[in-house]
């Protein structure tokens, strides 16, 4: 007989499960209460050890979300946003001794082949091969709508249930399964109307515990390097005599930066535009940005080749570029094209064109925000503009992103400044490093590009780790050079954990949150 694959597997998620795991979400609970990618995509990288799908031939058709917490959190009142970090998930507590469950979802045309019965039994296997304590998570109780009125105290409700006295078809599920009700949430989620909004906190205790549970649980420590090397470059804008002269200038400052053994390099916003002084006439402001997105081809694959045979991973400014929409038409967009040493390049369109943009080059405002997964952790890029919207860092970091690329274009300090004062507060709020990267020089025959101001920096949160004025190196204004900086993520993960201030642990999920639509462009 021969061999066949097995038609229904459960596996580790991964990041390019997220649009499959979204639209299952989707298909369960219906777009409004659904899991967006990016909340998905946190999840994982946050916790990938933790996350797990069920595949059935070849078809997403369950899903699995854990964090590891302590027993502390895991027992003290809280709601579903709370604590999940507003559905992102978290890295795994250094002293986490429990496994938070908060989701389990099954495709209801596959519900018959018990999916749900082996994704709970994943999560057993996942508590003791991370020897914890036991499983906790706050489950659903939907019988308790209907005897409300003979229990207005959800507690009275669950003393029923756990006496006999009524029958809650979830309850019980979760009871024989080896769950223990420890009480009741209120408010846990309050769109839960068949539960009056609270749920029943469950606790498995795994029997194979030791003692002592001294195990180390999984971290993004043990995930990305303790250090790594970045470089910024401040790139000067002047008059080539062709496309071979501007990749010749890119490809030095790769190579410089290759030598120094960094890990990334980042070029400005709107560099490419130093193409346009190999024109004979003077372009009008449309006409030009209309030319500079036919070199996108080539600029992309020039870059991706530098990518890789320098081995360093290439923030590469910013390029306009043309894209097609959903109506059929086509518009200009201001792209941050993220090149990697494996080869594989990242879009990161710029969300918000300055009024200047928008009115004299007719550049349009992109959509998405996604976190770029690297060999060297997940990273974050906003266009010059975009990093004066906290909203943005926020939604990359909430994803996992520890390091946000910010190249720029300013003609001037004021607008120099607005950028500068900006990044070094992502960094302070979201406890991450930002690096700067802006154009100098200037091209007389190309419009809107006529003078530039910058000063490149490689920026970090404030607080003991760091350098004590925020700046891990910087450049002269206006000058045409290189600046590098070894930044320590172990410091980063240090210090969102456990340093003066908690900026990111300590936001009050109970009071506000980001939300971030789907729509795409």
């Amino acid at each position: 007989m021969d061999h066949t694959k097995a038609k229904l597997i459960i596996r580790e998620a991964t990041v390019g499960d997220a649009p499959a795991i979204a639209a299952l979400s989707v298909k369960v609970y219906g777009r409004a209460d659904a899991f967006t990618r990016a909340e998905l995509r946190g999840q994982i990288i946050n916790f990938p050890e933790g996350q797990f799908v069920a595949e059935y031939e070849g078809v997403i058709v369950g899903h699995c979300a854990t964090m590891i917490i302590t027993t502390a959190l895991a027992f003290k009142p809280h709601t579903w946003e709370e604590i999940t970090n507003g559905g992102y998930g978290r890295i795994p507590d250094p002293d986490g001794d429990v496994l938070y469950g908060f989701e389990v979802c099954v495709d209801p045309d596959y519900r018959r082949l018990r999916i749900g019965q082996r994704l709970y039994r994943k999560r057993k296997e996942l508590c003791q091969n991370f020897e914890l304590k036991g499983i906790a998570f706050a489950g659903r109780m939907p019988g308790y709508y209907r005897r409300k009125r003979t229990y207005p105290n959800p507690s009275d409700y669950l003393q029923a249930v756990i006496d006999k006295k009524a029958k809650d078809q979830v309850i019980n599920f979760q009871m024989n399964g080896g769950y223990e009700p420890r009480g009741i949430l209120r408010d846990y989620l309050p769109k839960d109307k068949e539960s009056g909004g609270s749920a029943v906190l469950m606790y498995w205790t795994n029997p194979l515990a030791p003692r002592d549970t001294g195990k180390a649980v999984p971290g993004l420590k043990e995930r990305v390097p303790s250090q790594v090397r970045v470089a910024t470059v401040q790139f000067m804008m002047r008059k080539i005599s062709s496309r071979d002269d501007f990749e010749e200038q890119v490809e030095y400052w790769v190579d410089v930066a290759a030598d120094y053994e960094s890990d990334f390099v980042v070029f400005p916003e709107l560099f490419t535009l130093a193409l346009l002084s190999v024109e004979e006439k003077k372009l009008q402001p449309v006409e030009a940005i209309e030319k500079i997105s036919t070199y996108t081809k080539r600029f992309v694959s020039f870059m991706q080749n530098m990518a890789v045979s320098y081995n360093i991973n290439i923030i590469g400014g910013s390029h306009p570029t043309r894209v097609e929409t959903e109506d059929g038409k086509s518009e200009i967009r201001n792209i941050a094209y993220t090149f990697l040493r494996d080869g594989s390049v990242h879009e990161s369109q710029k969300l918000h064109p300055t009024p200047s943009e928008a009115k004299w080059w007719n550049i349009k405002g992109g959509y998405g925000a996604n976190v770029i997964p690297t060999d060297c952790g997940p990273i974050g890029v906003m266009v010059c503009y975009d990093s004066e919207f906290p909203e943005l860092a926020r939604h990359l970091v909430n994803q996992g992103a520890l390091m946000l690329f910010v190249p720029f274009c300013t003609d001037e300090r004021r607008g120099y400044l607005r950028v500068r004062y900006c990044c070094q507060a992502r960094a302070v709020e979201n406890q991450c490093y930002v690096v700067t990267s802006g154009v100098v020089g200037n091209l007389p025959n190309v419009e809107n590009m006529d003078v530039h101001y910058a000063e490149s920096a490689i920026l970090t949160p404030s607080d003991f780790p760091f350098s004590r004025d925020g700046v891990a190196a910087d450049t002269a204004p206006n000058t045409e050079t290189i600046a590098i900086a070894d930044l320590s993520l172990d410091s980063l993960l240090t210090a969102r954990q456990s340093g003066a201030v908690r900026n990111l642990r300590d936001r009050r999920f109970d009071l506000y949150r980001v939300e971030w639509t789907q729509a795409q462009g």
